[in-house]
Protein backbone atom coordinates (compact mmCIF):
# COMPACT_ATOMS: atom_id res chain seq x y z
CA UNK A 1 0.00 0.00 0.00
CA UNK A 2 1.91 3.35 -0.84
CA UNK A 3 2.24 5.22 1.97
CA UNK A 4 2.14 9.13 2.06
CA UNK A 5 5.94 9.44 2.35
CA UNK A 6 5.98 8.17 -1.23
CA UNK A 7 4.20 11.63 -2.41
CA UNK A 8 7.04 13.37 -0.97
CA UNK A 9 9.81 14.91 -2.25
CA UNK A 10 12.05 17.02 -0.22
CA UNK A 11 13.74 19.81 -1.99
CA UNK A 12 16.98 21.87 -1.20
CA UNK A 13 17.89 23.93 -4.40
CA UNK A 14 15.45 26.66 -5.23
CA UNK A 15 16.76 26.44 -8.78
CA UNK A 16 15.29 22.74 -8.86
CA UNK A 17 14.07 22.23 -12.45
CA UNK A 18 10.64 20.16 -11.02
CA UNK A 19 9.71 23.60 -9.39
CA UNK A 20 8.98 25.47 -12.75
CA UNK A 21 5.16 25.91 -11.67
CA UNK A 22 5.96 27.79 -8.67
CA UNK A 23 8.11 30.43 -9.84
CA UNK A 24 8.14 33.92 -9.73
CA UNK A 25 4.84 33.98 -8.47
CA UNK A 26 4.59 37.68 -7.94
CA UNK A 27 5.77 38.58 -11.56
CA UNK A 28 1.90 39.16 -12.64
CA UNK A 29 2.86 40.00 -16.28
CA UNK A 30 4.77 37.14 -16.57
CA UNK A 31 2.17 34.90 -14.30
CA UNK A 32 -0.61 36.22 -16.97
CA UNK A 33 0.81 34.92 -19.93
CA UNK A 34 2.46 31.79 -19.04
CA UNK A 35 -0.27 30.18 -17.06
CA UNK A 36 -2.99 29.91 -19.36
CA UNK A 37 -0.44 28.91 -22.43
CA UNK A 38 0.50 26.31 -19.67
CA UNK A 39 -2.65 25.07 -18.54
CA UNK A 40 -2.02 25.25 -14.91
CA UNK A 41 -3.18 27.88 -12.15
CA UNK A 42 -2.30 28.24 -8.89
CA UNK A 43 -4.30 27.55 -5.53
CA UNK A 44 -3.15 29.26 -2.33
CA UNK A 45 -4.31 27.73 0.90
CA UNK A 46 -6.05 24.71 2.52
CA UNK A 47 -9.68 25.92 1.98
CA UNK A 48 -8.81 26.48 -1.67
CA UNK A 49 -6.91 23.78 -2.88
CA UNK A 50 -9.45 21.87 -1.80
CA UNK A 51 -12.36 23.39 -3.01
CA UNK A 52 -10.32 23.77 -6.71
CA UNK A 53 -10.16 19.73 -5.69
CA UNK A 54 -14.09 19.53 -5.40
CA UNK A 55 -14.58 21.34 -8.23
CA UNK A 56 -12.45 18.64 -10.41
CA UNK A 57 -9.22 20.22 -11.20
CA UNK A 58 -6.36 17.76 -11.39
CA UNK A 59 -3.70 18.62 -8.72
CA UNK A 60 -0.36 19.19 -10.50
CA UNK A 61 1.57 18.89 -7.61
CA UNK A 62 1.72 20.79 -4.08
CA UNK A 63 4.36 23.36 -2.59
CA UNK A 64 4.58 23.68 1.48
CA UNK A 65 6.60 23.44 4.55
CA UNK A 66 7.01 20.36 7.37
CA UNK A 67 4.73 22.61 9.38
CA UNK A 68 1.74 22.91 6.75
CA UNK A 69 1.91 18.11 6.13
CA UNK A 70 -0.36 17.35 8.64
CA UNK A 71 -3.14 19.63 7.40
CA UNK A 72 -2.64 18.96 3.88
CA UNK A 73 -2.05 15.17 3.88
CA UNK A 74 -5.78 14.03 2.90
CA UNK A 75 -5.40 16.01 0.10
CA UNK A 76 -2.72 14.44 -0.60
CA UNK A 77 -3.86 11.26 -0.41
CA UNK A 78 -7.11 11.60 -2.28
CA UNK A 79 -5.59 13.02 -5.42
CA UNK A 80 -1.95 10.77 -5.23
CA UNK A 81 -0.43 13.94 -6.32
CA UNK A 82 3.58 15.04 -5.26
CA UNK A 83 4.21 17.42 -2.74
CA UNK A 84 7.31 19.28 -2.81
CA UNK A 85 8.61 20.06 0.94
CA UNK A 86 11.18 22.56 1.85
CA UNK A 87 11.81 25.27 4.55
CA UNK A 88 10.21 27.83 4.56
CA UNK A 89 13.07 30.40 3.49
CA UNK A 90 13.46 28.10 0.24
CA UNK A 91 9.78 28.42 -0.83
CA UNK A 92 10.06 31.74 -0.51
CA UNK A 93 13.40 31.72 -3.19
CA UNK A 94 11.17 30.20 -5.34
CA UNK A 95 7.89 31.53 -5.03
CA UNK A 96 9.45 35.62 -4.46
CA UNK A 97 7.01 35.85 -1.50
CA UNK A 98 6.61 34.51 1.80
CA UNK A 99 4.26 31.53 1.64
CA UNK A 100 2.09 31.77 5.05
CA UNK A 101 -1.16 30.12 4.05
CA UNK A 102 0.15 27.18 4.55
CA UNK A 103 0.67 25.46 0.98
CA UNK A 104 0.68 26.37 -2.82
CA UNK A 105 -1.00 23.79 -5.22
CA UNK A 106 -0.56 23.34 -9.15
CA UNK A 107 -3.74 22.60 -10.47
CA UNK A 108 -4.70 21.77 -14.12
CA UNK A 109 -7.25 24.00 -15.59
CA UNK A 110 -10.23 22.48 -17.21
CA UNK A 111 -11.94 23.35 -20.69
CA UNK A 112 -14.59 26.56 -20.16
CA UNK A 113 -17.84 25.19 -21.10
CA UNK A 114 -19.47 26.76 -23.57
CA UNK A 115 -21.23 30.25 -22.86
CA UNK A 116 -24.94 28.79 -23.95
CA UNK A 117 -24.59 25.85 -21.64
CA UNK A 118 -24.08 28.68 -18.58
CA UNK A 119 -26.69 29.83 -19.46
CA UNK A 120 -29.19 26.94 -19.59
CA UNK A 121 -31.21 26.69 -16.02
CA UNK A 122 -29.84 30.51 -14.60
CA UNK A 123 -32.31 32.50 -13.53
CA UNK A 124 -29.77 35.91 -12.05
CA UNK A 125 -26.31 35.99 -13.59
CA UNK A 126 -23.51 39.01 -13.54
CA UNK A 127 -21.62 39.93 -16.82
CA UNK A 128 -18.65 41.87 -16.31
CA UNK A 129 -16.85 43.81 -18.87
CA UNK A 130 -12.93 45.42 -18.73
CA UNK A 131 -12.93 44.32 -15.01
CA UNK A 132 -9.18 43.58 -15.05
CA UNK A 133 -8.32 44.36 -11.80
CA UNK A 134 -7.76 40.38 -10.04
CA UNK A 135 -8.92 41.50 -6.56
CA UNK A 136 -12.17 42.62 -7.86
CA UNK A 137 -12.90 39.84 -10.14
CA UNK A 138 -11.97 37.53 -6.68
CA UNK A 139 -14.65 40.04 -5.06
CA UNK A 140 -17.56 40.10 -7.08
CA UNK A 141 -17.60 36.29 -7.65
CA UNK A 142 -17.77 35.96 -3.79
CA UNK A 143 -20.81 38.31 -3.82
CA UNK A 144 -22.17 36.60 -6.85
CA UNK A 145 -22.08 33.38 -5.39
CA UNK A 146 -22.89 34.67 -1.78
CA UNK A 147 -26.10 36.38 -2.16
CA UNK A 148 -27.52 33.59 -5.08
CA UNK A 149 -25.98 34.70 -8.64
CA UNK A 150 -26.17 31.12 -10.70
CA UNK A 151 -23.40 32.11 -13.35
CA UNK A 152 -20.85 34.48 -14.06
CA UNK A 153 -20.02 35.91 -17.97
CA UNK A 154 -16.90 37.90 -18.49
CA UNK A 155 -15.65 39.65 -21.58
CA UNK A 156 -12.12 38.92 -23.07
CA UNK A 157 -10.83 41.90 -21.47
CA UNK A 158 -11.60 40.93 -18.17
CA UNK A 159 -9.39 39.74 -15.40
CA UNK A 160 -8.68 35.87 -15.21
CA UNK A 161 -10.56 34.24 -12.45
CA UNK A 162 -7.76 31.78 -11.77
CA UNK A 163 -5.04 33.86 -11.23
CA UNK A 164 -3.90 33.42 -7.68
CA UNK A 165 -5.00 36.84 -6.27
CA UNK A 166 -8.31 36.58 -7.92
CA UNK A 167 -8.62 32.54 -6.51
CA UNK A 168 -7.42 34.21 -3.26
CA UNK A 169 -9.59 36.90 -2.55
CA UNK A 170 -12.77 34.52 -4.03
CA UNK A 171 -12.05 32.52 -1.31
CA UNK A 172 -12.38 29.37 -3.57
CA UNK A 173 -15.83 31.19 -4.73
CA UNK A 174 -14.69 30.88 -8.75
CA UNK A 175 -14.92 26.97 -8.09
CA UNK A 176 -18.76 27.18 -7.02
CA UNK A 177 -20.31 28.84 -9.36
CA UNK A 178 -20.51 28.73 -12.96
CA UNK A 179 -18.58 31.04 -15.24
CA UNK A 180 -17.32 31.25 -18.84
CA UNK A 181 -16.02 33.79 -21.26
CA UNK A 182 -18.29 35.30 -23.52
CA UNK A 183 -17.13 35.57 -27.01
CA UNK A 184 -16.65 37.32 -29.67
CA UNK A 185 -17.78 40.13 -27.52
CA UNK A 186 -19.89 42.07 -27.92
CA UNK A 187 -21.50 39.43 -30.74
CA UNK A 188 -21.70 36.91 -27.97
CA UNK A 189 -24.37 38.79 -25.99
CA UNK A 190 -27.36 37.90 -28.80
CA UNK A 191 -27.47 34.98 -26.54
CA UNK A 192 -28.61 36.44 -23.51
CA UNK A 193 -32.05 38.44 -25.50
CA UNK A 194 -32.28 34.76 -26.89
CA UNK A 195 -32.18 33.38 -23.50
CA UNK A 196 -35.12 35.70 -22.57
CA UNK A 197 -32.83 37.47 -19.95
CA UNK A 198 -33.66 41.16 -18.90
CA UNK A 199 -30.26 43.01 -19.39
CA UNK A 200 -29.66 45.42 -16.62
CA UNK A 201 -26.89 47.89 -16.50
CA UNK A 202 -25.15 49.34 -13.41
CA UNK A 203 -24.05 52.88 -13.97
CA UNK A 204 -24.02 56.00 -11.99
CA UNK A 205 -25.49 57.96 -14.57
CA UNK A 206 -28.28 60.30 -12.89
CA UNK A 207 -30.88 58.74 -16.00
CA UNK A 208 -30.74 55.60 -14.47
CA UNK A 209 -33.45 53.91 -12.36
CA UNK A 210 -32.80 53.80 -8.70
CA UNK A 211 -31.81 50.39 -8.06
CA UNK A 212 -34.69 50.53 -4.96
CA UNK A 213 -37.02 51.14 -7.28
CA UNK A 214 -36.25 47.68 -9.50
CA UNK A 215 -38.83 45.39 -9.86
CA UNK A 216 -38.53 41.99 -11.22
CA UNK A 217 -40.87 38.88 -11.22
CA UNK A 218 -39.23 35.98 -9.26
CA UNK A 219 -38.84 33.60 -12.19
CA UNK A 220 -37.84 36.64 -14.75
CA UNK A 221 -34.38 35.92 -16.16
CA UNK A 222 -31.96 38.73 -15.45
CA UNK A 223 -28.51 39.52 -16.11
CA UNK A 224 -26.44 42.46 -14.19
CA UNK A 225 -23.79 44.64 -16.11
CA UNK A 226 -20.78 45.66 -14.42
CA UNK A 227 -18.07 48.03 -16.13
CA UNK A 228 -14.34 48.81 -15.29
CA UNK A 229 -13.36 51.04 -12.57
CA UNK A 230 -13.72 54.71 -13.78
CA UNK A 231 -15.13 54.24 -17.23
CA UNK A 232 -18.07 51.77 -16.68
CA UNK A 233 -19.45 50.09 -19.16
CA UNK A 234 -18.59 50.74 -22.92
CA UNK A 235 -21.22 52.02 -25.35
CA UNK A 236 -21.20 48.70 -27.18
CA UNK A 237 -22.10 46.94 -23.74
CA UNK A 238 -24.65 49.48 -22.96
CA UNK A 239 -26.50 48.92 -26.27
CA UNK A 240 -26.95 45.63 -25.24
CA UNK A 241 -28.98 46.15 -22.36
CA UNK A 242 -32.30 47.13 -22.42
CA UNK A 243 -32.40 48.97 -18.55
CA UNK A 244 -29.87 51.00 -16.78
CA UNK A 245 -30.31 51.02 -12.88
CA UNK A 246 -28.22 53.40 -10.59
CA UNK A 247 -27.31 52.49 -6.94
CA UNK A 248 -28.43 56.08 -4.64
CA UNK A 249 -25.46 57.61 -3.24
CA UNK A 250 -25.65 59.99 0.00
CA UNK A 251 -22.34 62.09 1.08
CA UNK A 252 -20.95 63.85 -2.01
CA UNK A 253 -19.72 60.39 -3.29
CA UNK A 254 -20.21 59.87 -6.77
CA UNK A 255 -20.18 55.79 -6.92
CA UNK A 256 -18.79 52.15 -5.48
CA UNK A 257 -15.80 50.08 -5.88
CA UNK A 258 -17.17 47.90 -8.70
CA UNK A 259 -17.07 44.93 -6.25
CA UNK A 260 -18.58 46.49 -3.75
CA UNK A 261 -21.45 47.84 -6.56
CA UNK A 262 -21.80 44.64 -7.57
CA UNK A 263 -22.69 43.42 -4.14
CA UNK A 264 -25.35 45.66 -3.41
CA UNK A 265 -26.86 45.06 -6.95
CA UNK A 266 -26.37 41.59 -6.53
CA UNK A 267 -28.76 41.66 -3.03
CA UNK A 268 -31.14 43.42 -4.67
CA UNK A 269 -31.80 41.00 -7.77
CA UNK A 270 -32.11 38.26 -5.20
CA UNK A 271 -34.97 39.70 -3.48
Amino acid sequence: MTSIEDQLVRIEDPADPRLTDYLDLTDMELRKRTEPERGLFIAEGDKVIQRAVQAGHPMRSMLLSDKWLPLMTPVLEATGATAFVGEPALLEQVTGFHVHRGALAAMARTPLPEAAEVLDGARRIVVLEGVNNHTNVGAIFRGAAALGMDAVLLAPDCADPLYRRSVRVSMGTVFAIPWTKLEPWPQALGLLEEHGYRRIALTPAADAVDLRELRLEKEQKAALFLGSEGEGLTPRAFAACDLKVRIPMAAGVDSLNVAAASAVACYALAL
